[in-house]
């Protein structure tokens, strides 16, 4: 799935206050849309569509809303098929999502801030329009200096003010999907002492499973495959692992589509470990709730995302670390007598 917000515009938005229901803070609920010029406009939409579009993206993870008992419970989904049925009702609609969140702001960290409500056109997806529904919520402030000249001096002054270049919670819904939960991008700054309250109380929404969610799984599921479970069953050195973790994620950067046979062929290779790999993918899916499919196209995103945590490091001792970026075959372990202590062998042709 493919989104551009090049053309993207607001075509109404409102602004309200949400305190803390806990703390007794007010919920302070605009009467009118919000009044702002172009200048203060393009500010905005700077701030409410940069993390998640572009280089400073957060990730390229897709939610979907859902409620045990039915999508129809879900109250910001409800609303927002609401917004994007009566436009002209944005006001109303955007005075219940406030009060909604109000309701779920019980912890006794959760800041005070400002909520928005921002309905936007011409968002593009797969190359047809789509409207949007943006939910944000700015908590933190900054101090601003604003440097002045009068009578033949400068002064200087400070100014508490929203930075447009952090934005602390937001959600934009996409007008697709409708009937599987809708398409919603997150993101949630949420300092770690908090509940999670905005993903989990207010938007109620989990990740969609696509070709992102899928290849971020499997990735993970090999690896916790490779560091955990393979040392368990079979006789294998830190190299072998290292080498393992390293074929695994050359397969993800080198291939378009995921075929799980192709995989354990190619990457795990011995019959024996194959067996093993594929009990622990089965038991590893009913634990976590996963389906997989054997086969689906990779999210190079994913890949690049996870492959970070895929370090091929072996720690020896408290002295050194080698890491591991190549071939198995240029690095063998060894034991000696005379001083009673494993050693690595290390072969290479230029020292840079």
């Amino acid at each position: 799935m493919t989104i551009d917000f090049t053309d993207i515009k607001i075509a109404d938005f409102h602004v309200h206050r949400v305190g803390n229901k806990a703390n007794e803070d007010p919920l302070v609920l605009s009467a009118g849309a919000a009044d702002a010029d172009d200048e203060v406009k393009a500010a905005l939409m700077q701030m409410f569509t940069t993390p998640f579009c572009g280089e400073k993206a957060a990730n390229c993870e897709y939610y979907q809303f859902y409620h045990d008992s039915g999508l129809k419970y879900n109250v910001v989904y409800d609303l927002t098929c609401r917004a994007f049925g009566e436009p002209d009702n944005l006001l109303e609609i955007s005075r219940e999502l406030a009060g909604y969140l109000y309701d779920q702001s019980m912890h006794p960290k959760i800041k005070p801030g400002e909520f928005y409500a921002v309905l936007f056109d011409n968002c593009v997806i797969d190359g047809a329009n789509h409207k949007a529904l943006g939910l944000f919520k700015t908590e933190n402030r900054d101090t601003y200096l604003n440097v002045y000249q009068e009578d033949g001096n400068f002064e200087i002054i400070s100014r508490q003010g929203i930075n447009i270049n952090r934005l602390d919670k937001g959600c934009i819904i996409y007008d697709i999907e409708r009937g599987d939960g809708l398409v919603v991008s997150v993101v949630d700054n949420t300092n770690k002492s908090e509940a999670r309250y905005w993903i989990d109380d207010f938007l109620h929404v989990r990740q969609r499973q696509d070709e992102y969610f899928k290849t971020q799984n499997v990735l993970t599921m090999a690896k916790s495959f490779i560091t955990r479970e393979l040392p368990k069953e079979f006789e294998v050195t830190k190299a072998d692992q290292a080498d393992l973790l390293n074929k695994s994620v050359q397969f993800f950067k080198e291939k378009d589509e995921f075929d799980m046979e192709e995989f354990t062929n190619e990457v795990i290779a011995q019959p024996e470990v194959i067996e093993s790999f594929n009990s622990f993918c089965k038991d590893y899916q009913e634990e976590h709730d996963l389906h997989l499919d054997g086969s689906f196209g990779i999210s190079d995103a994913a890949v690049k995302q996870k492959s970070r945590s895929f370090k091929s490091v072996i720690k020896l001792d408290r002295n050194f670390h080698i890491y591991v970026h190549g071939s198995q075959e240029f690095i063998q372990r060894g034991y000696d007598e005379v001083s009673g202590m494993n050693y690595y062998q290390i072969f290479f042709n230029e020292e840079s």
